[in-house]
C-alpha cells in the first residue's frame, strides 16, 4: 500500500485515477480546492489550491499525481502550477511526482520534427493546453533533484470510454493501435498510470499510452 496525493482528484481524470487507486488498496489524499465536489467519500481531503501548496503538504506521500486542468484562456497555469510542484518536490527523492500529460506534444512519427499539435486537423482550442504542458515536460526535464514521470494520452481522450485495461505504452511518439486508431479512454489511462505508480518502468521521462481495441 501507497500514500497516494492526488491534485485535482475532482476532475474527469483525476476522479477516475483517485477510484483507481482505492480500488487497489491504497491510502489516497484528494487535493483540491472543492471538496463538496469529489465524488468519492473513501478518501483523506487537502483542501487547497495547487499554487498554495508546501514541502510539508506533499513530503509524506509515496506518490505525488498531478491531474490539474486549467480553463481556457488560463492555459499559462499547467506552466506556473507545474512551476510550484517543481520547488516543493525538490530534495524529496523518495515522493514521485506522476503529471497527466499531454498528448499534443507528442511527435508525430520517430522523425521527431513534428508534434501532434502543429499537424494539420489538431484542433485550434487546445493549442495553447498543449503548448504550456509542453513547457511544464521541459521544466522537468530540466530539473535533476525532482523524481517524475511524465504520462501523455495517444490521440483521442476519451472522458466517457470504457476500462478494458487493455493499453500499449510507448516513447515520445504518438501510438496508434491493432486497428489503426490511436484513442486513450480516460478509465484506461488510469489503469496504466496506476500500474507505472505500482511497477515502475521509466524514470524522469514521458512515455505514451494508448487504448487497445475492444
Amino acid at each position: 500500500m501507497m500514500k497516494i496525493g492526488i491534485i485535482g482528484a475532482n476532475g474527469k481524470a483525476g476522479s477516475l485515477i483517485m477510484n483507481e487507486a482505492l480500488e487497489r488498496g491504497h491510502e489516497v489524499t484528494a487535493i483540491v480546492r472543492n471538496p463538496e465536489k469529489l465524488q468519492n467519500d473513501n478518501v483523506t481531503i487537502i483542501q487547497k489550491d495547487i499554487f498554495d501548496l508546501k514541502t510539508d503538504d506533499l513530503d509524506s506521500f509515496d506518490v505525488v499525481v498531478n491531474a490539474f486542468n486549467a480553463k481556457f484562456g488560463e492555459e499559462y497555469l499547467h506552466t506556473t502550477s507545474g512551476e510550484v510542484l517543481i520547488r516543493e518536490l525538490r530534495g524529496l527523492p523518495n515522493t514521485r511526482l506522476v503529471v497527466v500529460g499531454s498528448g499534443g506534444s507528442l511527435f508525430s512519427d520517430e522523425k521527431r520534427d513534428e508534434r501532434i499539435y502543429e499537424t494539420a486537423g489538431f484542433p485550434q482550442q487546445f493549442i495553447d493546453t498543449a503548448l504550456q504542458m509542453q513547457k511544464n515536460l521541459e521544466d522537468l526535464e530540466n530539473t535533476d533533484d525532482v523524481n517524475w514521470v511524465y504520462i501523455s494520452p495517444s490521440g483521442l481522450f476519451d472522458a466517457e470510454g470504457k476500462r478494458t485495461q487493455k493499453y500499449e505504452t510507448g516513447t515520445d511518439i504518438v501510438l496508434t493501435n491493432s486497428t489503426g486508431e490511436s484513442y486513450t479512454s480516460y478509465a484506461d489511462f488510469a489503469v496504466a498510470l496506476m500500474d507505472e505508480v505500482e511497477y515502475p518502468k521509466h524514470h524522469n521521462e514521458r512515455f505514451a499510452v494508448i487504448s487497445e481495441s475492444e
